[in-house]
């Protein structure tokens, strides 16, 4: 775990890794699909995405963390954001901006979401590097042991190792990553319904093996409900496509 990069009390390996994903992400758009126009609306849905996963993480983490010091409530560059909060305010400030500018949300839509998993990736490096978003205790191979300190903690005061949850998402991002630009690429459509049911499988699947504290809703905890409305709306969204793509052949 290095939650300050190289060792500077400044510079916050969470916020950095966040940074370089949305330099990357940002840079893609603007240069590969020739949309610097984008960069207010970019700016604007990081912003809301922070602020949504941090209000949403807080709320599902509240007795746990921040009931008995609500003033970490603001301490966001030690990690802790719930990144379908982060999602749900910022899709609701994109499809405003679409209504405000006369732009097509879905063609939009399709272009923005290839780079989403880019910049995700990079956000659950964060992730390891500061501790936050671990997985169940094993003693695998694939196991790792954070130091004291981290927010990994059990109630002996132990640090037992536990599966890089936060690593396994990253590459399972990377490769819906790859998946989405070669889609776009071709056929320039298509992608955010898959982006929504590919995210939706990999959350629900990798919510299994997290051990940090989840909250339930019934049988799954609160990502995988959400995993489920969002796989069922990026199936309508694909389908969508597909018979608009029908009806103009």
């Amino acid at each position: 775990m290095y939650p300050h990069f190289l060792g500077f009390e400044f510079l916050h390996s969470y916020g950095l890794m966040m940074a370089v994903g949305f330099l990357l992400a940002w840079t893609l758009v603007e240069k590969l699909f020739k949309r610097p126009d984008l960069g207010n609306l970019a700016i604007a849905l990081v912003i809301c995405g922070v602020i949504g996963s941090r209000i949403a993480y807080v709320i599902e983490h509240w007795r746990v963390e921040f009931a008995a010091d609500p003033v970490s409530v603001l301490y966001v560059f030690r990690g802790g954001l719930m990144f379908y909060g982060g999602l749900i305010l910022s899709s609701l400030v994109f499809f405003a901006w679409c209504f405000a500018k006369k732009e097509n949300p879905v063609r939009l839509g399709d272009l923005l979401t290839v780079v989403v998993p880019l910049a995700h990736a990079f956000g659950r490096l964060g992730c390891f590097c500061y501790g936050c978003c671990y997985g169940k205790v094993s003693h695998s191979a694939w196991a790792v042991t954070f130091p004291v300190g981290s927010p990994q903690y059990f109630a002996d005061g132990r640090q037992l190792p536990v599966l890089p949850v936060q690593l396994f998402e990253a590459a399972a991002l990377l490769a819906l990553f790859a998946i989405l630009l070669a889609v776009y690429l071709k056929w320039r459509r298509f992608t955010a319904g898959l982006y929504f049911m590919g995210y939706a499988a990999i959350r629900f699947g990798l919510e299994y093996l997290r051990g940090d504290p989840r909250a339930a809703v019934g049988p799954f905890s609160i990502s995988q409900t959400i995993s489920l409305a969002m796989f069922a709306f990026g199936l309508m969204l694909l389908g969508y496509e597909l018979a608009c793509d029908n009806r103009r052949g």
